[in-house]
């Protein structure tokens, strides 16, 4: 009996000591990611008040800029991984839609209509962007180094009630910019007759992007909100399961 016992402590301990190791690689892993996220978007926010302080205009910005934005907001898709392999308590479903819906504004929207680029809704939403992603980036470091200042989470937790509203209209209104440049030259749309026997209109297809935010805005700021009052005042919020 006393055999097997120590049998099965040795197992607990070797399972303990697995789980603390993977555990500290993924706390490091996850630090150094923050940084490197937190670093790359005030180089971004340095680079467009340096142009604007030197051109004294916003246009020609986005292109100046686009090389940096593209990659930093492409990197973020690690995000998803980290909530499915479990390392970050988050829905990977929440986070996917986040990210993704970012990369999509940057690629296949700014990116691909060279006629909206200078367009001030554009400046906004990036704007918006790097000043949330910097305050969310330096928390996300900060608490896991256990050092975390209020004044982040003051930040983290109350400037997104304006940023996320200011970010959303800065993606809806460049969207709509698109729309006349998507209709007349066809771009990503496929018609009939073709030998895949399939029509895509990406003019219609923003369009819907663009009546998604009706149900997805809500959800996600309220969610932000219950977060809030959670993390700032205590409050216990019952989330109901979806």
């Amino acid at each position: 009996m006393a055999s097997g016992e120590e049998d099965g402590t040795v197992e607990e301990k070797e399972t303990n000591n697995k789980k603390r190791t993977k555990g500290t690689i993924a706390t490091a892993w996850l630090t150094f990611y923050n940084i490197a996220m937190t670093a790359g978007w005030l180089v971004l926010a340095v680079a467009m008040v340096r142009y604007y302080l030197q051109k004294g205009t916003h246009k020609g910005l986005y292109r100046n800029i686009a090389k940096t934005l593209k990659f930093f907001q492409t990197f973020a898709l690690l995000e998803v991984g980290h909530c499915a392999i479990g390392i970050v308590r988050t829905s990977v479903i929440v986070t996917g839609v986040q990210v993704c819906s970012r990369i999509f504004m940057v690629w296949f929207v700014t990116n691909s209509i060279r006629q909206i680029q200078n367009e001030e809704s554009v400046i906004l939403f990036v704007v918006v962007w790097t000043i949330t992603e910097i305050t969310r980036y330096s928390f996300y470091t900060f608490n896991l180094l256990n050092h975390l200042p209020y004044f982040i989470k003051w930040a983290r937790y109350n400037m997104f009630i304006v940023m996320y509203p200011l970010g959303v209209i800065g993606e809806l209104l460049t969207i709509h910019a698109s729309l006349p440049y998507v209709r007349r030259s066809g771009m990503y749309s496929l018609r009939l007759p073709n030998k895949y026997n399939v029509s895509f209109d990406y003019y219609y297809f923003l369009i819907i992007v663009m009546l998604s935010y009706i149900p997805l805005f809500p959800q996600l700021y309220f969610h932000m909100l219950r977060q809030r009052r959670r993390v700032l005042h205590g409050e216990i919020v019952v989330e109901k399961d979806e």
